[in-house]
């Protein structure tokens, strides 16, 4: 793949605002990003908010590491991490709903600040991270997508697998 020239801002969104250029773990850093992300689509304490939030942010995702992907010259190129950032807020998706049901309303930024709250949010960004790596069918499968759907498709798959593990571990409790 031939490198094209393109608007760095663009890049630089790709990449995370930065965080997929860290040496190591470049996928991590995103997702760490991603947490951010999360915590500004709860600011407003409503689900449709959050879900439209993350429907944008999955089409920007497509096309802006689509742009990346052709500005740097390299499929899915590691120091592109929209991806991860896009993606964490969907996996958080079953648990904000049971959230939202024992709270009578959607839950808002606020919710991070409940110690009961961390041990969730690790286990959920965990997951994430450990599907993400691992790639079961059809997460490693769906990467063959070109440009940016490739990119976009693995996360969103993988916050598919983090919602299973959460419903199984809420009905086993």
């Amino acid at each position: 793949m031939t490198p094209e020239p393109g608007n760095p801002f663009l890049l630089w969104l790709a990449q995370g605002l930065g965080s997929g250029r860290m040496p190591k773990a470049p996928g991590t850093w995103g997702s760490l990003v991603g947490l951010l992300w999360l915590w500004l689509l709860l600011c407003p304490g409503s689900w449709i908010f959050w879900l439209v939030g993350m429907t944008a942010g999955f089409g920007a995702s497509v096309w802006l590491c689509g742009v990346a992907e052709r500005m740097l010259g390299i499929r899915d190129p590691s120091s592109v991490v929209l991806d991860e950032i896009v993606a964490i807020p969907l996996c958080f998706a079953y648990w904000l709903y049971r959230q939202s049901q024992a709270l009578g309303h959607w839950p808002d930024w606020r919710i991070f600040l409940e110690p009961a709250t961390w041990l969730w949010l690790g286990a959920i960004f965990g997951a994430f991270r450990l599907f993400d790596i691992l790639k079961p069918w059809p997460v490693g499968w769906s990467q063959a997508l070109p440009g940016g759907w490739g990119i976009t498709m693995d996360d969103l798959l993988a916050a598919l697998y983090v919602n299973l593990v959460v419903y199984a571990a809420c009905c086993c409790r």
